[in-house]
């Protein structure tokens, strides 16, 4: 598929504002518009699920962040496979990987997903949550460096410790105001790696596209805590979502993660009609 270069726009939205100002780290300050979404609630009760989601509207030159469970939104939790976005450009930066057809030996090993029992390349990986590809790049890489590279990102608690795979059973956690934040720097390439490493996650992210729009996104399970964070991307802009749900009923609960985010992105008319995911 073709890249697409796109431009921001404006946008508008309902419900009494709050504005903040944030201070980032060029030290310049901008305000955000930050609205609680109480009619959000509907959608998790629908789907029997407790959670939380942030959407961000950035299609206009200030942005509009959209909450539902403010106090959630900050709790730190496994990132489960949605830290495959970050683990990358980690695996890109360290030179473990080349480019998006290098080809990931399979072990041999029989694993309960089929789509995993095969050679893999970065974009596979990543589409099927292939967990053995990771966990080879957490290898080679070892705890401290992997720290070192959250570290330099912000990701979270910056924990590569405690079981293994450390982004689903181990320690590490992050908030979803925080896989807001590490999206935003994905989408403007202003993460400290190569630009081409940002360009390239980010076309291995994407889930459908139309003419005029693109769902970049990444789900993750970590058995009780299921997420899905990523960006729809239109001509004038994005907007980027951030969900976490608890999963009391495991598998059974998984599709509600983009049900909730399907109907929260309609209500700001931001799903496109053509979507399907």
């Amino acid at each position: 598929m073709k890249r697409r270069h796109f431009v921001l726009a404006a946008t508008a939205a309902s419900s009494p504002p709050a504005i903040l100002r944030a201070q980032g780290n060029t030290g310049a300050v901008s305000e955000r518009t930050v609205r609680i979404r109480p009619e959000w609630a509907q959608l998790f009760e629908a789907a029997e699920v407790p959670g939380t989601l942030v959407v961000v509207d950035a299609r206009g030159s200030a942005s509009t962040t959209f909450i539902h469970d403010a106090s959630r939104a900050e709790l730190r939790l496994s990132p489960a496979s949605t830290y495959k976005i970050a683990h990358s450009l980690i695996a890109l930066d360290a030179g473990l990987v080349r480019d998006e057809f290098q080809s990931f030996k399979w072990d041999g090993v029989q694993r309960s997903i089929p789509a995993w029992n095969q050679d893999q390349t970065l974009r596979s990986a990543v589409r099927d949550s292939a967990v053995w590809v990771f966990e080879g790049f957490a290898r080679q890489l070892g705890t401290a460096r992997e720290e070192a590279y959250m570290r330099k990102i912000g990701y979270g608690n910056c924990l590569a410790t405690g079981k293994n795979p450390f982004w689903v059973d181990g320690d590490l956690a992050v908030s979803a105001q925080e896989q807001i934040t590490m999206l935003r720097a994905l989408y403007r390439n202003e993460l400290p790696f190569a630009v081409a490493h940002q360009r390239l996650v980010k076309d291995v992210l994407v889930n459908e596209a139309g003419s005029h729009w693109i769902l970049r996104a990444k789900s993750g399970w970590s058995g009780s805590i299921g997420w899905w964070v990523g960006w729809m991307e239109f001509p004038e802009g994005a907007v980027f979502f951030a969900l976490n749900i608890d999963t009391p009923r495991r598998t059974g609960d998984l599709p509600k993660r983009m049900d909730v985010v399907r109907g929260a992105l309609r209500s700001i008319g931001a799903w496109p009609a053509g979507a399907t995911t």
